[in-house]
């Protein structure tokens, strides 16, 4: 289908176009902004995402009382849908009604601006998917022996320099699975834009995801659709292999 000019979803002969779907997407001056609105929510949700999920990872391998209870509290956020997720938050950063306001003392309209709303955005994404993270890397912490931790201190090592030299070496592989399904999910994310603000305000938060969505099915152009649909495989392909590189990488040079 991408390599015709398909513009209706009635079935009949459409004429050949070859590359020129292709060739529209890098020609169309309203892909970049929404390529940028990607990047970086992509950047910016998995970086928030990994960092607070090493903090919740540490705090749950911590020995703690009713461990059980604190993680199942942690797994929340996460056992929630997305559409349900994405709902919830709408509702929070309601300029008239919502609670953020309330709780704040404030009238901001957290998803009345282009960039505000995106950042709300990656808010809502970043509490739901903060607790798989966590649970990733608590995975990969309980595979530390204890013994490797004592012994940095017995040498004289701070807390700071063990978790340094010693935790994050040993976690690089988890943090790479991290990597992977973070960031491809995050380049790919469609659901909680839409039910959150729909790509606006003045397609402030659209993505590449959304975008092709409403070329494929708002405005029936079914071949520039699918044509932005297989790039957005080539791209998240290309960055798993980045990451699975850089992995490799690593395990040769025996970490």
């Amino acid at each position: 289908m991408s390599f015709y000019k398909v513009d209706s979803a009635m079935p009949g002969s459409y004429p050949f176009a070859g590359l020129s779907n292709y060739a529209k997407v890098f020609s169309d001056p309203s892909f970049y902004p929404v390529l940028g609105h990607t990047a970086y929510f992509t950047v910016v949700s998995t970086a928030a995402e990994l960092v607070l999920g090493m903090g919740v990872a540490l705090l749950l391998n911590a020995p703690l009382r009713f461990k059980w209870l604190w993680r199942s509290l942690v797994v929340l956020p996460w056992a929630l849908p997305t559409i349900v997720n994405g709902a919830l938050w709408r509702w929070i950063d309601n300029g008239q009604y919502g609670v953020l306001n309330q709780l704040l003392g404030t009238e901001i309209q957290w998803l009345g601006s282009p960039f505000l709303a995106l950042n709300m955005v990656i808010v809502a994404d970043v509490w739901k998917n903060t607790s798989i993270v966590a649970f990733f890397l608590l995975a990969g912490l309980q595979t530390i022996p204890n013994e490797l931790r004592e012994a940095a201190v017995v040498d004289g090592a701070s807390t700071w320099r063990t978790f340094w030299q010693v935790v994050v070496p040993l976690l690089k592989p988890s943090i790479a699975v991290v990597l992977v399904l973070r960031t491809i999910e995050a380049f790919k994310v469609f659901d909680i834009v839409y039910v959150m603000t729909g790509g606006g305000p003045a397609s402030g938060t659209q993505t590449v995801a959304f975008y092709t969505y409403l070329q494929a099915f708002s405005n029936q152009l079914f071949g520039y659709g699918a044509a932005l649909a297989y790039l957005i495989v080539i791209a998240v392909g290309a960055l798993a292999m980045f990451y699975l590189r850089v992995l490799r990488q690593n395990q040769m040079a025996g970490v």
